[in-house]
């Protein structure tokens, strides 16, 4: 027999609490993902960046025909300044000059507009990329979680963070970080151009932008705590979303109709106000960081047109282009309101995201996982004790089921029944102790293996939106028809399927709503028997049937536990009298054990339920008896 060590305390469950991470350790994870895209980074950047060119050239030209027009009219003025030391040919008169150049700056716009459409498909597909990958991955990451963190979050937030929050992702990296490159290199070959025209012009029209970049500092620090106040509505409203849709028809049974529109309004009213909190903010800052990007045009108006006035520099390379320059620069400084505003709804969702990605996977495979194609059947839990966070469940649990046993599971509410049948198939780890099939402790298998030699059939069972043969081979999607139908037949299905509009091809709606709730249970059944599992696992399945579809669903699990190993959590006799053992749990430990017939003569809560449900007149062994074998 392999033995393991007992299993350490398990760490507390890790909980969603919106990402208090520090900007800056933000930014740095968003590069880095940025850097997983940087072949399409680099190509929106490089189209970009030639948009700017052509804008400049266009830009550039004008001034240029300016000045050969104002040299036409007035000789004694500077003449103009040939770029790259490209003059035209002396023969030529102005108005052809003219012409070239007209000619040159129609074509670049043509240009412009052609670059300007492939980068903005170029974008797109970017954007498209980093979505649809992002959020598989996240999706891909709640596959792999535990029971215990879903048991922690709730489904409102997790539904936001992966249908919402990837968008913030895209955006800091389509938006804001080709964007931010984009803009720090147009401002440098601005600037430089400038420089090159009149360098003490160029430094008194930018003494404001120090201040520009302190005042987009502080606005960061302004809407970021409003940024994640909004997130925290939004997955507010969501929830009660999806709380009402799911609880529909215990809101018309209580006529509360009115009472949930009113919820709904005012928790839509909450992220109103909020949305609003955070414009006033941008309204604020933008109307100021205009302001100051229009003092700089009063500066070259004044200062510039005194270098005009002695000829210190040309009307149009000089005054115009520089005008034209200072405008493009100040567009690029007053994008830094946008990219600020980004910067923290990007941060923000990033944040959110994050945490689903790194949220630790606590039930996983080990290495060098053991892989058993098919177990024997044999159970054996060993002083096993669990608890969800500080309060423990189960306390030094000791059971052994035999291949091919049938165990029963009863005890009050609360005292840790589903617990105990939820840690065989590793949906949860004990916290201390170990849980061992055919003498190997759980956490040695391959997770698929361990989970494929058993099947599950939980007290309300899930139906997907699909078919009904899909929905029987969701554990072994490649099935045929044949084996379908057989597990079908073997959870007395195959009856209800055939009459459905269109058989075992009928679609399923949501939830299961056009099936009653035997035959949802049934469908479950046949769903865990397809695997051929050895190890049946039943957690109360009978709770919420009538007792005439109850004959039906026992039907099905009289025939799916002959041979098997079977655990069955369970409160009415007609169940328990078909166990081998019954195992009553009370506080989260073995309170009895012992066959139907021991039990029933013994004080204790199987007594008591077998007098509640039979009349204490009639409680008696021969009422019980008999083992499912």
């Amino acid at each position: 027999m392999n033995h393991t060590p007992q299993n350490p305390s398990a760490p507390p469950p890790f909980e969603l609490t919106d990402s208090k991470t520090s900007n800056w350790a933000l930014i740095r994870r968003l590069l880095g993902l940025g850097w997983r895209y940087r072949a399409g980074c680099i190509k929106v950047l490089l189209q970009q960046l030639t948009l700017v060119s052509v804008g400049l050239g266009i830009l550039g030209l004008t001034g240029l025909g300016i000045d050969v027009i104002r040299d036409h009219v007035d000789p004694s003025a500077a003449p103009p300044r040939w770029p790259f030391g490209v003059v035209p040919p002396t023969t030529w008169s102005a108005l052809t000059v003219v012409g070239a150049i007209t000619t040159t700056i129609v074509c670049l716009a043509l240009l412009n507009t052609i670059l300007r459409y492939w980068a903005t498909v170029s974008a797109s597909r970017l954007a498209q990329t980093i979505i649809v990958q992002l959020r598989t991955d996240v999706y891909d990451k709640l596959q792999r979680l535990s029971f215990r963190f879903f048991d922690t979050n709730n489904s409102s937030s997790l539904i936001n963070r992966v249908a919402g929050d990837v968008q913030a992702v895209r955006v800091f990296v389509d938006g804001v970080l080709v964007e931010v490159i984009v803009i720090l290199l147009s401002l440098l070959v601005y600037m430089y151009y400038m420089l090159n025209i009149h360098v003490t012009l160029t430094l008194a029209c930018l003494a404001t932008t120090p201040l520009l970049w302190a005042t987009a500092v502080k606005f960061s620090s302004l809407v970021k705590p409003a940024y994640v106040e909004n997130r925290r509505l939004i997955d507010r409203m969501v929830r009660i979303i999806v709380e009402n849709t799911l609880g529909m028809a215990v809101v018309k049974g209580f006529a509360q109709e009115e009472n949930q529109i009113e919820k709904f309004r005012a928790a839509n009213d909450d992220i109103k106000d909020k949305k609003q909190e955070i414009f006033w903010l941008i309204t604020m800052f933008q109307p100021f960081m205009a302001m100051l990007t229009k003092l700089n045009l009063a500066v070259l108006l004044g200062y510039g047109g005194y270098l005009i006035v002695t000829d210190k520099i040309n009307l149009g390379v000089g005054l115009f282009v520089f005008a034209g320059l200072l405008q493009r620069f100040a567009d690029q400084v007053g994008q830094i309101t946008n990219i600020t505003n980004r910067i923290q709804a990007s941060l923000t969702g990033a944040g959110r995201v994050f945490e689903v990605l790194d949220a630790p996977i606590e039930i996983q495979n080990p290495p060098n996982a053991i892989r058993i194609p098919r177990a024997g059947g044999e159970v054996r839990f060993e002083n096993v004790s669990f608890g969800y966070g500080d309060d423990p469940i189960l306390h030094d649990v000791n059971l052994e089921a035999l291949p091919g046993q049938c165990v029963a599971i009863v005890g009050p509410t609360g005292a840790g029944k589903s617990t105990l049948l939820s840690l065989i198939p590793r949906l949860y780890d004990p916290t201390a102790g170990r849980l061992l099939i055919d003498g190997r402790d759980v956490r040695q298998w391959n997770l698929d293996d361990l989970r494929g030699n058993i099947g599950f059939v939980f007290q309300e069972s899930f139906v997907f939106s699909h078919t009904a043969a899909s929905n029987i081979a969701f554990g072994h999607p490649q099935a045929a028809r044949g084996d379908v139908e057989r597990a079908a037949k073997l959870a007395a299905a195959h009856d209800f399927l055939v009459e459905l509009p269109d058989g075992y091809d009928t679609v399923i709606g949501e939830h299961g709503c056009n099936l009653s709730g035997g035959q949802r249970q049934r469908l479950a059944i046949a769903r865990a028997l397809l695997l051929d599992p050895p190890i049946l696992v039943f957690d109360d399945p009978t709770a919420s049937i009538d007792p005439r579809t109850e004959d039906g669903i026992l039907e099905a699990m009289e025939n799916a536990m002959r041979g098997r190993t079977t655990f069955v959590v369970a409160h009415r006799l007609a169940t328990l009298r078909r166990a081998d053992m019954v195992v009553v749990l009370e506080n989260g430990r073995i309170a009895q054990i012992g066959t139907p017939d021991e039990l029933i003569k013994q004080d204790g809560h199987f007594s008591t339920i077998a007098g509640l449900q039979l009349g204490e007149d009639q409680v008696n062994p021969s009422l019980v008896g008999g083992g499912a074998g």
